[in-house]
Order: C-alpha cells, then structure tokens, then sequence
C-alpha cells in the first residue's frame, strides 16, 4: 500500500473566488502566484477565512522578515539552508535600526507597487514542504505523531485507550455538535455529519485551532495545574483590513514592522509553529511563553492533536494546551482593546451574545484614535491600524484611499464550562484614510472626534426610542414592555447601519464638517420620527385612552409630543454651529 500524502503547497484546499466571480479551490503554490486574480477567501464561514486569512500571513511575515522584493536576504542577517535567520549583526542592528526599518517598508512597498508577490514565498513553501503533509508520517500538517502524543497525555488518555478525541461534526463550525446535544439545522445529515474530505479537513483544522471551545477532558501532562486554552481568535474582537483583492487584503495586514512591541528579537525571528520541533513547541506552551513574534501568533496552537485514520474517515485526539494570558499582549494587531478600571491593564474586547446584533459603527471609538493629541489614557486603537496609519504617513498608500475595517468571529454560549460557539458575526465599515488619520489638531475639525461624537449623540437618540417604546408598553399592558422596547430600539438602529456606512464612506477631508454632521443628524431625526410613528399608529385602545399619572391624563399621544420635543432638543439641528471651544 502507497504512503498517503495530500500537500498543502500543491494540493488544491483553500476556497476563493476569482476574479470572474467563481468558486474555486486552490493550492498554497496557486494561491502566491495569483493573488491579484482572487478577488476574496471563500470558506464554509468568514471565521475560517480569517484563520487561514492569519495563516497565510504567517507565511508572508516570515519570508519577508528575511527577504527583500529581489528574493535576496537582507544584508544584515546571514540565513541557514533551511531559510532561517542563522545570525544577525547585533551592533549593526542596535546602531542602524532607522536604515533596517526602512529597508524593511521599502520591501513592503515594492510588493505593493508591482501587485504580486515574489518566487522567494514560493521557495520557502517548498523548503517547508514535508511540513505541509497532511498526511506525513513525522511532521504532520498542525499535528503531533502518535508516539508524540502518547508521551505529553497521561497514560490512561493514550491513544490505544480510544479516549480525548473531537468528532470531525464537533470540529466543524457550521455543525459544532457534540454527542450529547445534536445540531437539529446542521447542514448535513446524521449519516453524514463526520464525512470530511482532506481539504475540508485542513480548513477546520486551522479554524479549530483558532475557536476552540473548553469541552474537552485531555489535557497535555505539567508540572502545574492549567486552564486549557479556548482558541486566540475566540478570545479577541477581531479586525483587519479587506482589499479589492486577496493581494490587496494580505498586503495591507502585512505588518513587517510591528509598531506595538519591542522590534529586534520580535522582528527578526520570525517563527511560526512548523519551524519549531513539535516537542520543542509543546515545552514552550508548557513554560506557558506567549509567541514572541507575529509568525508564532498567527499559526498559536490551543491543542495537540493526532489523527488516525479508519479507511478515509479520522479519529482525531485533541490535548488541551495551557491557556494564553491576553493581557498587555500588544504584538497582537488585531484586536481591539479595553482597560481595567481597576489594574488599568488593557486586555482584548469581547463579543457577547446580547451584541450580536450591535453594528460596528456603534463601537467607532475602540477602532480608531479619537483623540487630537496621538495618546491618552484608555485610547489604545488596534495594533493593524496604527499599521495603516505607518503606510499612510510614508505615503505608500493613497490619502484618500478608502479603507475597509471588518470584524469577524465566533461567539460562545456564554457557559463557563463549555463556551461552544452560538452564533458568528461579521461586519465592515469603510473610511477614507485622510479623514481615518485626519492630521487636524483643531478639535472641532478633527474627524475621528466629531465622527465618535455623532455616533455617541445618535445613541442618546437609541435611548430616547427605547424609552418611548417601553412607556408605549407600559400603557399597553405589556408583561414585559422592556423586551419591546429592545426590539424597537434594535429596529431602529438595523434602519440606521446602511445609511451611516454610506455617510462615513463619503467623509473627506475637505468637507465642511458641521454641515456634514448636520446631514447625519437629519437622517436620524427622520428614521427616529419613522419608528414612533409606526408606534403611534398600531396604538391599542388602551394606549389612546391613557391612565393617570400625577393627577395628568398621560397617553401615547403625550408621550409622543414629549419624544419629539426631546430629539430636537438631543440634535440641535436649529442650533448655533460649534464655536470650537469644546
């Protein structure tokens, strides 16, 4: 019997859609040759384009740490046959970082000017090759052997013992069944639910490194107690950049100079998980070190897994790996972040099931700076936009190029003891990069400030509709007038998303800011009126009739007039323009 293989580099496995608009699966060794002919990842689910989005970054980010665009090693680093960094010149690092940042942005900007990346990627791919095996029988693709597994569990989980494995439906995120609670909408069927091709299991394989939930009972053996780890992208509140393309959007999230960290060590050594010994990584997670480079975060493993294989179907066994601290871990670009009232620590948002339905619009503030100064306590703006900012100010992107932010991810079931993924959300938002890094120093003219504020203002305007929903419950007799008052509110801001995209995407620096403020607050004026009046007609008798209050007849229609009175009030829209001063 013929060794299996099924090879990442050459095998066709990663979703895409061209640029004819077709779905197609493509190989590693296609995908670097074509970038610029796809116009988008195209997985089961947009959380798992934004694993593998962080995976082939991973690959980028290590090469070209160490190449320049001519495919020649930068001159201040000597590379061993295996492509890695041998040694570097420590001095001439210490003493020339401005000329090494600059050659390293200069690489960055040949690539993006020729459109295309270089041979030296696809070099590095094949140099790399056996540990691109599925199917290899010494380092296979993001898993451990099963001598290797055998020896990190404890003896009655090893393998022979049949114990510790994850059914390929609890794996994949579109099913996330687990055998006690069955998935009654899963796409397939019962009989189906563990059949899984090799390209579709090298898709999940990576998602599932990246949202893994705490279900599991194997942990890898340690001298101390451990939390096992739920996946990094499960634990962050993700952001990165979309391009016209798949060259555009890799480009522009790859950061070759991290701007939130120390530089050298994190810079030049580069190291994502196949360029460790699989033992030498399982020691490093065991001494509980967080990555110390972009590489090893993108491609961070949260279990050890080995698979069997009965005829074409896996038995997959899953060790839990001790769980990462996120706190002040800045080298993570995409994310963005909130502080500690009381350690004044920053750690990474979360979503929750009760935001799922919240826009990322309503959040502008946690995506970028607010502030005219650059820096102020609890303004810590996501790691990949200070990189944009960097593009930006060297002029290597246009200033008024538009830039697509979107946020994608699972969120969990809010269950301490089990955190299985309940819904994804996905959403984007796009802004001129002039008027994202608006250089203006005058607050009532800087954008970022007056954009937050508009958003702050319409969310008084939030609050108002809810309020008169719930006293239109309230007369109604509703049990829970709260509940529908929540609905309505949500209704009114689902009618604002699509309005206030296309009023931040045609914000430019050369707009007359007041007036386009102005513009804003009337669609709100007008889509708040709409929601009370659909209130106020569907009013029941007993919300016309009223009921006495303070010795007052108070109705709908007072409550109404009162509603009114407190939008015009709340938007000002007859007021005096803002004489700077605040």
């Amino acid at each position: 019997m013929s060794e299996k293989h099924f090879n990442l580099v050459t095998e066709p496995w990663i979703k895409v859609i061209d640029d004819q608009n077709q779905e197609r699966e493509v190989s590693m060794e296609e995908l670097f040759t074509n970038t610029a002919h796809y116009r988008q990842l195209a997985g089961e689910m947009k959380a798992q384009d934004l694993a593998i989005l962080r995976f082939l970054l991973a690959i980028l980010t290590t090469v070209y740490s160490r190449y320049g665009a001519d495919d020649q090693p930068y001159d201040w680093l000597k590379l061993d046959e295996q492509m890695r960094p041998a040694s570097f010149d420590e001095d001439a690092f210490d003493s020339e970082w401005h000329h090494i940042e600059d050659e390293l942005l200069n690489t960055w900007h040949k690539l993006y000017r020729t459109g295309h990346f270089s041979k030296v990627v696809l070099q590095y791919l094949h140099k790399y090759s056996k540990h691109f095996d599925l199917f290899d029988e010494e380092v296979p693709f993001y898993q451990v052997t099963k001598e290797q597994y055998d020896s990190i569990v404890s003896q009655n989980k090893v393998v022979a013992k049949g114990k510790g494995t994850v059914a390929v439906k609890q794996m994949n995120r579109t099913i996330s069944e687990s055998n006690n609670k069955p998935d009654i909408f899963s796409p397939k069927t019962p009989i189906h639910k563990d059949d899984i091709s090799p390209e579709a299991l090298v898709r999940w394989l990576i998602t599932y490194q990246n949202f893994t939930a705490v279900t599991d009972k194997t942990k890898i053996t340690a001298k101390e107690k451990f939390s096992v780890s739920k996946g990094w992208l499960y634990g962050l509140d993700p952001v990165f950049v979309v391009g016209n393309n798949l060259f555009d959007t890799l480009i522009l999230n790859l950061i070759v100079v991290p701007q939130n960290s120390e530089f050298s060590e994190k810079l030049i050594n580069q190291r994502p998980v196949w360029e460790f010994s699989t033992m030498d990584y399982i020691q490093v997670r065991r001494d509980d070190h967080f990555p110390q480079n972009l590489a090893q975060l993108y491609t961070v493993w949260s279990r050890a897994i080995h698979i069997e294989w009965n005829n074409d179907r896996p038995q997959i066994f899953s060790a839990g790996l001790p769980k990462l601290s996120s706190e002040e871990n800045f080298l993570e670009p995409m994310t963005t972040w909130k502080q500690d009232k009381k350690t004044k620590e920053y750690k990474p948002n979360l979503r929750w099931i009760n935001s799922l339905g919240e826009a990322m619009w309503r959040n502008f503030g946690q995506y970028v700076r607010i502030n005219t100064s650059g820096s102020a306590s609890g303004d810590r703006e996501p790691g990949i936009v200070t990189w944009l900012n960097v593009l930006k100010r060297r002029k290597f992107i246009r200033r008024d190029l538009p830039l697509h932010l979107m946020t994608v991810g699972l969120i969990n079931d809010g269950n301490a003891t089990s955190q299985s993924p309940a819904a994804e959300f996905a959403d984007e938002m796009q802004i001129n990069a002039n008027v994202l890094f608006d250089e203006n120093k005058t607050k009532r003219n800087f954008w970022p400030k007056r954009i937050e504020d508009t958003v702050e203002l319409t969310d008084k305007i939030g609050s108002l509709v809810w309020h008169f929903a719930n006293n239109a419950g309230n007369l109604r007799g509703l049990n829970d007038p709260g509940s529908f008052a929540g609905r309505v509110s949500a209704r009114f801001f689902e009618q604002l998303n699509q309005p206030f995209y296309e009023w931040l995407a045609g914000l430019t620096n050369n707009d007359e800011r007041d007036e386009k403020v102005n513009n804003w607050k009337k669609t709100v004026d007008r889509i708040a009126s709409s929601t009370a009046k659909e209130l106020l007609n569907s009013a029941t008798p007993l919300e016309i009739r009223g009921k006495d209050k303070d010795d007052q007849l108070i109705n709908i229609f007072v409550y109404y007039r009162i509603f009114r009175a407190s939008v015009a009030k709340t938007l000002d829209l007859g007021g005096k323009k803002n004489d700077g001063k605040n």
